[in-house]
């Protein structure tokens, strides 16, 4: 049995109340969002709570609130909260993104990108 899907949240792209996502990373950060809530991480309503404050903090910056940046507000409330459980540091989470970028800057482009040990090695790029 599927669990069921999670809500649609105000201002969140949608199409005949599903998702829509303009970059295959924005699905990504949904589908990573759902698990960790389906893990147990966090509520929904802790995630709805720190998606609004994450979009309000971002509109106090300045963000036009166009609707193009709103996966990026949905990234950054699923950075802090794994930050703030524990699940992982934003020094980890910054290890994490690097090694992701050098996997991807040696990755043909069509190939996917596998993470490799090296790519977790600071001292092997410095």
């Amino acid at each position: 049995m599927t669990a069921p899907a999670p809500p649609l949240l105000p201002g969140q792209p949608e199409l005949e109340g599903e998702p829509v996502f303009r970059e295959p990373w924005e699905a990504h950060a949904f589908a990573m969002a759902v698990r960790l809530h389906e893990q147990g991480l966090f509520t929904w309503s802790q995630w709805a709570a720190t998606l609004a404050e994450e979009i309000t903090r971002a509109q106090d910056a300045g963000d036009p609130d166009s609707g193009d940046t709103y996966y990026h507000h949905w990234l950054a409330a699923l950075e802090r909260l794994v930050a703030e459980t524990g699940a992982a540091s934003p020094d980890e989470q910054e290890r994490a993104r690097d090694a992701w970028r050098r996997a991807a800057d040696r990755t043909p482009h069509g190939q996917a990108i596998e993470l490799l040990p090296i790519d977790f090695d600071v001292s092997a790029h410095t």
